[in-house]
């Protein structure tokens, strides 16, 4: 069975995130800039997808699938630091039991 290295990220939650960043861009500009870019490269993964099969170059298939994958690996990332207080994270989803 295959496992995925980073579970799934959803359309609401990459706008929430996006629109916490935007909210924030005078706070955070190096996060607002980094989120943009994680999205770019998140694009990118998807829509290289077409060229790879087209051209039959399965050699760009890896950086489809990390292109794909960017978001959700970046979320993790945060959140472990985050809960390791080696890097705070506003934009994270409080636990419904969290004050």
């Amino acid at each position: 069975m295959i496992t995925w290295p980073a579970p799934a990220v959803s359309f609401s939650e990459l706008h929430r995130i996006k629109r916490w960043c935007k909210e924030h861009a005078q706070d955070h500009p190096i996060e607002y800039e980094l989120w943009d870019a994680i999205l770019t490269i998140w694009l990118m993964g998807w829509i290289g997808w077409v060229p790879t099969l087209v051209l039959d170059a399965w050699w760009a298939s890896l950086p489809c699938v990390l292109g794909t994958l960017t978001p959700s690996l970046y979320i993790r990332w945060r959140t472990q630091a985050h809960h390791l207080r080696r890097l705070r994270c506003d934009w994270l989803r409080k636990p419904p039991d969290a004050p």
